[in-house]
């Protein structure tokens, strides 16, 4: 045992977790990837259900699942990608989508993270679009 406390992952409202998801957008969006900052916090997060990882009380990674099961500002701090937080946010908010009977997932990919997505069983359609600069397709994922 590494001794290292487990992730875990808590949903709730904007309300509620603003004050933790608010830093990791701020720094992989606005910080990491050069998003304008007036443009990475909008009137979907009043709306949405939101998600966010806990490396013991420290938040790593978020996420969000808007009214019309869209999949969006999913962000994982740099130390924790690939250790598998990212996919069990995303799936959470899969399943939450389920729950409230959803019957399919939609998100925006950055296509460097198109493999991630087919991973947790998305499929990219249509062409390639520009959002801010940089290379992006929707990606559907059937539920049920």
């Amino acid at each position: 045992m590494s001794g290292r406390p487990e992730t875990r992952l808590v949903t709730g409202d904007w309300a509620a977790l603003r004050a933790d998801a608010s830093p990791v957008r701020i720094a992989v969006f606005v910080d990491e990837q050069r998003f304008p900052l007036d443009e990475e916090f909008d009137a979907h997060d009043a709306a949405s259900l939101h998600a966010v990882a806990y490396d013991g009380t420290r938040p790593v990674a978020t996420g969000r699942l808007l009214p019309d099961a869209r999949i969006g500002r999913m962000a994982v701090l740099p130390a924790h990608r690939g250790g598998g937080v990212g996919g069990r946010l995303l799936e959470r908010l899969v399943c939450c989508a389920a729950e409230r009977g959803d019957r399919e997932v939609t998100l925006s990919s950055q296509v460097r993270a198109i493999g991630f997505y087919e991973r947790h069983g998305f499929v990219a359609e249509g062409p390639e679009y520009d959002d801010t600069g940089v290379p992006h397709r929707t990606m559907r994922r059937r539920l049920g």
